[in-house]
């Protein structure tokens, strides 16, 4: 008997195996735009609990990474960052809750890949955080290294990418394993707790959320191994390109701030700046929010409402909260980092 399977000899279940990725053909193209303006507020779908992207605090107001970027897509439509209804939605249901309308953005650390971008009639906004899946396993274990995973059973959500990254890398390395399907978050992360998963695993940023909430956060250990590729990026409906770019010009108004020195606190100072694309950025010269079909300080008011990339990334998710995460290839290009904005012009 495998140390695996002397954990979990207590915890009997039947899990169907497999993972279905839910299709549908694609919505109508319609003005998103003017019937978020109707509504009077954004219909966000978000994670139900991921600590540090989508969570309810103590007053029940969703806050998170996520969550922020759901606010400052608010922020640039109406001035004011709290015009969101936040919808919680599973994985096997996310995509489906956008095809047909019930929401009008997705901000669910959802993976950018060609099979969704082409066949589900939805389109990606740009990166907002660049991940890679990981392995999470007690620490009671001793395992060092993916490769001694042999004979584990490794707990998946459905709707996600990580059954199929998970048998690209084992298959090849030979590493017998089986993969047990979990309907919801809760589930899951339970499954794992209780023993009943040896390992589990995700994007490596949602292990550490996972992690944090843990009774003991030391007793659990994220694999050195990263599977994959992970490019989360909020998701809309195809054939409304004007929502796509409201949605994809909020977040690199808060990447560009981040780079030009513009934060919450100092934001005002800069309407008087002489470089020219900050004028631009904020609404002091040009038509860039005429184009968008918003006022000019669209971007100001993101920036004002919710903060640069900087700002958002360290209250939610950066060393001195409990997730403890560093920026990695979430730097901007200036150093070193990946995050990159098209210039406001």
């Amino acid at each position: 008997m495998s140390k695996f399977s002397a954990l979990r000899i207590a915890a009997g279940f039947g899990m169907a195996l497999g993972l279905g990725l839910a299709m549908s053909a694609p919505a109508h193209a319609q003005a998103t735009l003017d019937a978020v303006k109707k509504r009077g507020k954004v219909l966000c779908g978000v994670s139900p609990v991921s600590a540090g992207f989508s969570f309810a605090d103590d007053k029940g107001v969703r806050r998170g990474f996520d969550s922020d970027v759901c606010r400052a897509i608010s922020a640039a439509v109406f001035g004011d960052p709290e015009k969101v209804e936040s919808v919680p939605l599973s994985t096997n249901v996310r995509f489906q809750a956008l095809q047909s309308g019930e929401i009008d953005v997705l901000s669910r650390q959802t993976t950018w890949t060609f099979s969704r971008d082409n066949s589900l009639g939805l389109d990606f906004g740009p990166v907002v955080f660049y991940d890679g899946q990981g392995i999470m396993v007690p620490a009671k274990l001793n395992v060092k290294s993916a490769s001694e995973l042999a004979s584990a059973v490794v707990c998946v959500l459905p709707g996600t990418t990580t059954q199929q990254n998970l048998e690209d890398f084992f298959r090849p390395r030979n590493i017998k394993y089986e993969s047990v399907v979990i309907e919801n978050s809760d589930e899951w992360r339970n499954a794992y707790f209780t023993g009943r998963c040896d390992a589990i695993t995700t994007d490596r940023s949602d292990l550490a959320s996972v992690r944090s909430v843990a009774p003991d956060p030391k007793a659990h250990v994220i694999l050195p191994e990263t599977i994959s590729k992970e490019p989360l990026a909020p998701v809309v409906r195809q054939n409304d390109a004007n929502w796509r770019d409201i949605v994809s010009w909020s977040v690199y108004a808060m990447v560009a701030a981040e780079e030009l020195k513009i934060t919450q606190a100092n934001v005002e100072t800069f309407l008087t700046s002489k470089n020219p694309e900050v004028q631009r950025m904020l609404g002091v010269t040009g038509d860039l929010g005429k184009m968008l079909g918003l006022e000019p300080r669209w971007a100001f008011n993101v920036i004002k409402g919710v903060g640069n990339y900087e700002e958002v990334f360290n209250r939610n998710l950066g060393p001195d909260t409990r997730i403890g995460l560093s920026r990695g290839p979430n730097k901007l290009w200036t150093e070193g980092g990946l995050l990159y904005s098209p210039p406001f012009r």
